[in-house]
């Protein structure tokens, strides 16, 4: 099973919170960021390794790379 770290961004893009979690696919690690989300929270990303596959809100640009923050 895939490995993905979930990450919780402030307002200004400083990383809140994250975890890491083993799920089946992206589309269940899309799921468990949401139902894992504190209300206060307004953006979220998924990350698989190094490519970010889900942010909420989505972001400018086709890569997903403008204003994010890479967790490590």
């Amino acid at each position: 099973m895939p490995a993905y770290e979930i990450c919780y961004l402030d307002d200004g893009g400083s990383l809140t919170y994250k975890f890491s979690a083993t799920c089946d696919n992206d589309q269940r690690a899309k799921i468990l960021a949401h139902a894992m989300k504190l209300p206060n929270i307004k953006r979220l990303q998924v990350w698989s390794g190094k490519s970010l596959i889900y942010a909420r809100p989505n972001v400018d640009g086709a890569d997903g790379s403008h204003q994010m923050l890479r967790a490590s």
